[in-house]
């Protein structure tokens, strides 16, 4: 099929994956949201993005206007009401409108679990939700999975969390049940390859990898591949509302939410047939490669990511310790200096070496020691050139990851740490001339990680807010911008402030 295609779910997990997806292949995409304002900065000029909602059936039937395909991927896992009813009415109305536009297929994602058994209310919505699109429309592809491994999936979040934070964890029941797992492009590899599938009844397909296996391997796995040793201590007792609880102390999870899914782990959740792979040809991956496959996506995210749209995005900061990001923390701080880029990144580039860092650098001097004596690299390297920057070159203890004068630095920390460690720094035009934003961004491996950040952030507030604020005072100084390159600065020149 190659007409207009809606899509529903654009802003979640899955639907914004298949969003970019359907957009690099050049297909005609119309994306239906309550917020039309949220996908803003993910559509390209061939997607349409419409505001309508799936309880409001008269905002459907513009959205289904010359529709061939849509894709449905709704659900009210996060509300406060009764999500089995208001993912009943939510399906019929959508069934309802796709029927009477003459939508050809509806294509949408459910959850595996043996039917026959008593399903958690979570697991048996998302199968009931598949029946009611069936019973209004005459061909309907519902693909079943469990757990969805990839960055950013509610599941493996919960699991890179727990893993991330307690190196012993009282486990119970759930944690022992299984599943089978299927990593997020492969999930995408059958959402695609649905929309090519022939004309004929409704269909559901169980799709997973070819691994059973519960929450405590994965964990395991996961610990494994991230260099952890963890230790899982089985506990019969430990209710659903209690373990929501527990996980809304040490994962992302918010209570209500972790509930739900929760719940929903005490069933098994295995594919019954491979009727899949012989109608798609999908190979699915393993969980070690799918773990293995997320890290390095992840990796790869996050060096793409400007911080500027990321912090906007997540909204207000915390108020003590720092914006969190996956499993990374971030002290992030921006000043407007009154010139233009070019002269505000010239201190940028000239950072390290005989330059210094522009605030407490016997600090910086004494962190570069306890490294060397710890076997790690120190600040003995200096810099190549004092004004001069290229990727892949040493700067003290960092090494230059990202240089994209006058816009950008980031620098990767070379010094031995409980996980990795960046500093970035972004200089973009505004009204009143420059806005340097500072960014101190930290992977923790495992409590070690966690305790090592939290234990400096006191000092982080002195050490980076008093670099920020010499890197503005040098960008702005006429004697600054009167340096020959490679002068060195001096303390002149960059006035230490208190902090």
């Amino acid at each position: 099929m190659s007409g207009l295609i809606l899509l529903t779910g654009a802003t979640g997990y899955v639907g914004g994956r298949l969003l970019s997806l359907l957009q690099h292949q050049g297909l005609q995409v119309r994306c239906l949201t309550r917020r039309p304002e949220a996908l803003q900065d993910r559509v390209n000029e061939t997607t349409e993005v419409v505001q309508g909602d799936v309880f409001d059936p008269q905002s459907l039937q513009a959205a289904f206007v010359g529709v061939e395909l849509a894709y449905y991927f709704v659900h009210s896992m996060g509300d406060n009401a009764d999500f089995e009813s208001q993912d009943r009415i939510a399906a019929e109305n959508f069934a309802k409108a796709a029927t009477q536009a003459g939508v050809r297929r509806l294509i949408y994602l459910g959850g595996l679990g043996n039917p026959d058994e008593q399903l958690s209310k979570h697991l048996r919505s998302r199968q009931e939700t598949g029946n009611i699109l069936r019973a209004h429309h005459s061909q309907v592809i519902e693909f079943r999975a469990s757990i969805v491994i990839g960055s950013g999936s509610l599941s493996f979040e919960m699991i890179r969390a727990l893993v991330e934070r307690l190196p012993i964890m009282i486990c119970p029941r759930w944690v022992q049940v299984k599943a089978q797992p299927i990593a997020i492009e492969d999930l995408l590899a059958y959402l695609l390859a649905a929309r090519e599938v022939p004309t004929g009844p409704s269909q559901i397909f169980e799709i997973g990898g070819p691994d059973q296996v519960s929450y405590g391997e994965i964990m395991y796995e996961h610990a494994r591949q991230r260099g952890l040793k963890r230790w899982m201590i089985p506990v019969p007792l430990l209710t659903p509302y209690l373990s929501s609880l527990w996980l809304g102390l040490v994962t992302p999870l918010y209570a209500r939410v972790g509930r739900k899914l929760v719940e929903s782990l005490r069933n098994p959740t295995l594919v019954s047939n491979n009727l899949a792979e012989s109608v798609f040809g999908v190979r699915p991956r393993s969980v070690p490669d799918a773990i293995a496959r997320a890290l390095v996506n992840e990796d790869r995210q996050f060096a793409e990511t400007h911080w500027s749209d990321a912090l906007s995005a997540a909204g207000p900061a915390q108020s003590w310790g720092g914006t969190r990001f996956g499993s990374r923390l971030v002290d992030s701080r921006t000043v407007t200096v009154a010139v233009p880029p070019e002269q505000a990144f010239a201190p940028i580039r000239r950072i390290g070496g005989r330059t210094g860092w522009y605030y407490g650098n016997w600090l910086w001097s004494l962190r570069g020691f306890l490294d060397l004596l710890i076997g790690g690299v120190g600040v003995r390297r200096g810099r190549r050139h004092p004004d001069q920057l290229h990727v892949g070159e040493p700067l003290d203890f960092w090494r230059v990851e990202a240089f994209e004068r006058p816009h950008r630095l980031r620098l990767k920390a070379e010094m031995k740490l409980p996980g990795r460690a960046w500093l970035e720094f972004e200089v973009t035009p505004c009204d009143h001339g420059s806005t340097i934003r500072q960014t101190a961004i930290f992977d923790p491996l495992g409590l070690a990680g966690l305790l090592y950040w939290y234990g400096i952030y006191p000092l982080h507030q002195f050490v980076f807010a008093g670099m920020l604020r010499n890197l503005a005072l040098a960008a702005e100084s006429a004697e600054r911008d009167a340096t020959p390159p490679g002068e060195i600065l001096t303390k002149a020149t960059v006035p230490e402030l208190p902090a």
